[in-house]
């Protein structure tokens, strides 16, 4: 595939899983958001309206978390495939200290190996590429947000 298919490609896949967690976050979440600290992780990566929900829960959940006590949490191939960590990473990359901003980029280049890996053997083809593509764009902008703010 050409570099500009292969953008298009890419682009056209993060529209997908924007648009996805765009639908996940304009519905009303049905379960009570839990205390902060009390995040766990995700089993639940289909596009069911209950793991859509779910996503959207455990996002907030996340961003709520003033101490950032889940960037300090190890990943999960169904976190790469479910993308709530991910697009945590998108959402606060502006606020993430640098070893934060570090940590996140550190943990977007690790996806696609760990999606296609023994971790990720339960995980469809489309999930497994949807995280993928969604590590392999986190981790530009994280990487584009440390050169802006943490040169030494």
């Amino acid at each position: 595939m050409g570099r500009g298919m292969a953008q298009v490609f890419t682009r056209t896949a993060m529209a997908c899983c924007l648009a996805g967690l765009s639908l996940a976050l304009s519905g009303c979440a049905t379960a009570p958001t839990p205390a902060i600290g009390e995040w766990t992780e995700a089993r639940c990566v289909d596009d069911s309206p209950a793991c859509i929900a779910e996503r959207q829960r455990q996002l907030k959940t996340i961003l709520a978390d003033r101490q950032r006590t889940w960037i300090k949490q190890p990943p999960s191939a169904d976190s790469y495939a479910g993308g709530v960590r991910l697009f945590a990473y998108k959402t606060r990359k502006k606020e993430l200290s640098c070893p934060e901003l570090t940590a996140g980029h550190k943990e977007a280049e690790a996806g696609p190996a760990v999606l296609r890996g023994p971790a990720g053997k339960h995980l469809t083809p489309a999930q497994i590429s949807r995280g993928a593509m969604l590590s392999t764009e986190v981790s530009r902008e994280l990487s584009g947000e440390m050169r802006r703010r943490c040169q030494r």
